[in-house]
């Protein structure tokens, strides 16, 4: 299978970018800024930079959603790296446009949010949380996140976009990009996963069949929400009692997983990647000629999920660079994932 898709670029917020992981300028790759440079043995061209259109505000639901707040009013929420600058939205023009259309993002998120969309005929019982990228910078709000629940209702499960806490920076140590001990965005998605389960009998699902799908950054908090049930927040009501580990996983285009420090030939993962083998089964999505996440990251997360004897199956694309979410373009992964997805969910029972 080969397949490429568009690039989703935005402008730096930062001036400097060292290498394709980098968190707090992260923003410019998760979104799929093109770096110089050669990829299975294809040039990678860096497009000129792109006027940042942004908005104050929060960001809200167009499109059938029911948006809630994640946490009870009063308890207090460690804030993200911009403290209580007034959550923006923003999107990306030329050649940030994915499959010919903006993509869309939310910022400066003090308060995150689910948005629940509920299938409107066949309900399968099934529910799925989708975990926007956007490099702890921003959430994607629609190419990885409404759009995916968008298939995902028409599949018959309910949907619940997470709009979680932007922008933290993962610090340096030594020149090292190191995990925040303390992952705001991680905290969001195991109070989400909860909430899902307490609230299942109101939203007509299977406690026991509730997933996660993430994108990027998104993608390794489903790596990180699958291996471990620890919180970091005390708890804020019956809800943070129950699991927060996902029944099955997907994860597309990941990063963070690598430690690139052992030499071109290691899969050895990074210090703060745990494995656990009650993670979840799992599903990974990636492209060869991703020119900003190498492919050795998922194969360094699916052969440890492997050792621990946990189910991981992979899917991977000799074409489709980084960022390419649900929209069709010429390449064919863009219109065959979501079917392989569905497939893989019936094949596990969870569809």
């Amino acid at each position: 299978m080969s397949a490429i898709s568009g690039t989703r670029s935005v402008p730096p917020i930062h001036a400097i970018v060292e290498e394709a992981d980098v968190s707090r300028f992260g923003i410019l790759l998760a979104f799929g800024l093109t770096l110089a440079g050669t990829v299975s043995g294809e040039t990678i061209r860096k497009p000129p930079p792109l006027d940042k259109h942004e908005r104050v505000g929060a960001w809200q639901p167009a499109d059938g959603g029911v948006q809630t707040p994640l946490w009870p009013k009063d308890i207090v929420l460690a804030k993200p790296d911009s403290g209580d600058r007034p959550e923006a939205t923003g999107t990306g023009t030329g050649t940030g446009m994915v499959g010919g259309r903006l993509w869309h993002w939310a910022s400066y998120v003090t308060r995150p949010t689910m948005t629940v969309y509920r299938p409107k005929g066949r309900n399968s019982g099934a529910a799925i949380l989708v975990l926007p990228g956007g490099g702890f910078e921003v959430v994607a709000t629609d190419l990885e996140g409404t759009e995916i629940c968008g298939w995902a209702v028409r599949q018959g499960m309910t949907c619940a976009m997470l709009k979680y806490r932007v922008p933290q920076a993962w610090p340096r140590v030594d020149g090292r990009q190191q995990r925040p001990k303390r992952l705001l965005a991680l905290e969001d998605a195991q109070r989400a996963m909860a909430l899902l389960r307490a609230q299942a009998a109101t939203y007509g699902i299977d406690p026991h069949r509730i997933g996660a799908i993430g994108f990027s950054a998104g993608a390794y908090l489903v790596a990180n929400l699958s291996n471990t049930t620890e919180r970091t927040y005390p708890a804020a009501d019956a809800a943070d009692r129950l699991s927060s580990r996902p029944d099955f996983a997907i994860i597309a285009y990941t990063a963070r997983m690598l430690d690139d420090s052992k030499g071109r030939n290691s899969l050895e993962l990074r210090p703060w990647v745990t494995i656990s083998p009650q993670a979840p089964p799992t599903l990974i999505l990636h492209a060869m000629n991703d020119p900003m996440d190498n492919i050795r990251q998922p194969l360094a997360y699916a052969l440890a999920l492997n050792d621990a004897g946990v189910p991981v199956d992979m899917r991977v694309y000799a074409r489709g660079g980084h960022a390419f979410g649900l929209r069709p373009t010429a390449d064919p992964i863009t219109t065959r994932w979501p079917g392989q997805v569905r497939q893989w969910l019936q094949d596990i029972g969870m569809l």
